[in-house]
């Protein structure tokens, strides 16, 4: 009885929205693909060692000057990757001007930062550590020095990289927190969709993906992890006051003046606040602020309430024994 219920209710919203489930999965497939298990690098092949080393390394907050930030205190596992704060406080409780993504799935991204500045994420891993707003180590070698003298570290950078006298180098502390965050992944009811579950997405969670699809979202939020693909003016169609020069701070073209990454939408219900720096509080706010800039639409309050639905189907699910905070070396 349970099961003819259910097949009525989404014959109903089939009817009611013109589209079959198994339609818009189709054509959803088509745009967005799997999201795979890890982000494989050819460069740094993915070890047990490695991750583990790696996921020492993520929560240890010796790695800053004043031992007091670590990478999960703006990426915090527990919390979808981010800090929710509009810009994150560093080891002296200054910020800076942009917001702090989240480190979920981000190894898939076509570059890290807003800007791109890093290629990938164990180039990015090198940045903070560095930054003097946020770890504030003065060089690699101070970095590499503070390694060598807790005793417990070097055991666990043999492991991860056998074929090398000595382990311990600011390169290897960035391949072992790479590796461990290419495999920060989180599937979603979005993907049981995908895969085939009618069930996985409710009638307006599927009307919300229809309407995402063709009212043009999919431009830019493409791909399995839905952006994380390319570089984006913001305020496409109507100019977006802002003042951060965005791309063209690395490049040095004025072309690039307002260009930012587009972020990946998984987890994005979870992740407030949002854009680059972190103006904009909440999900219903930032969906009608990119239908007005990037779209030039004036979107309803039912199309928002819809794509919503969509978004929030977008939350993944964490593996908490992957991100379990480990005994740190002594």
């Amino acid at each position: 009885m349970l099961l003819r219920l259910t097949s009525l209710v989404l014959l109903v919203a089939t009817a009611a929205h013109g589209e079959s489930p198994a339609q818009l999965r189709q054509r959803a497939s088509s745009l967005f693909g799997p999201l795979p298990q890890a982000a494989e690098s050819k460069e740094n092949p993915l070890t047990e060692n490695k991750i583990r080393l790696g996921r020492m390394l993520y929560y240890d907050s010796r790695l800053s000057v004043n031992n007091t930030i670590s990478c999960n205190n703006c990426h915090q596992l527990e919390r979808f990757g981010v800090d929710n704060e509009k810009t994150s406080p560093g080891h002296d409780g200054r910020r800076g001007e942009r917001n702090s993504p989240t480190t979920y799935n981000a190894a898939f991204h076509v570059a890290q930062f807003w800007d791109g500045r890093a290629r990938d994420v164990e180039e990015q891993a090198k940045g903070p550590i560095l930054n003097p707003i946020e770890m504030g180590m003065p060089s690699e070698e101070a970095v590499v020095a503070k390694l060598e003298n807790i005793p417990g570290y070097l055991p666990l950078f043999r492991a991860a990289f056998p074929e090398q006298d000595k382990p311990i180098t600011y390169d290897n502390l960035a391949r072992a927190i790479g590796a461990f965050e290419r495999k920060l992944v989180t599937p979603s009811r979005f993907d049981d969709f995908l895969a085939g579950n009618d069930e996985a997405l409710s009638a307006k969670e599927r009307a919300g993906l229809g309407k995402f699809i063709d009212l043009g979202c999919v431009t830019c939020h493409n791909g399995p992890l839905l952006g994380g693909t390319m570089f984006q003016k913001l305020g496409l169609v109507k100019p977006y006051p802002t003042k951060d020069p965005g791309r063209a701070q690395v490049t040095g073209n004025e072309v690039d003046r307002g260009f930012f990454k587009v972020p990946s939408l998984r987890n994005v219900a979870k992740t407030a606040p949002y854009l680059h720096d972190g103006s904009v509080a909440t999900l219903p706010e930032m969906v009608k602020i990119m239908g007005e800039y990037q779209l030039g639409r004036t979107l309803s309050a039912q199309d928002i309430e819809e794509i919503v639905a969509f978004l929030e189907a977008l939350t993944g699910r964490i593996d908490q024994n992957y991100i379990a905070k480990p005994e740190l070396p002594r």
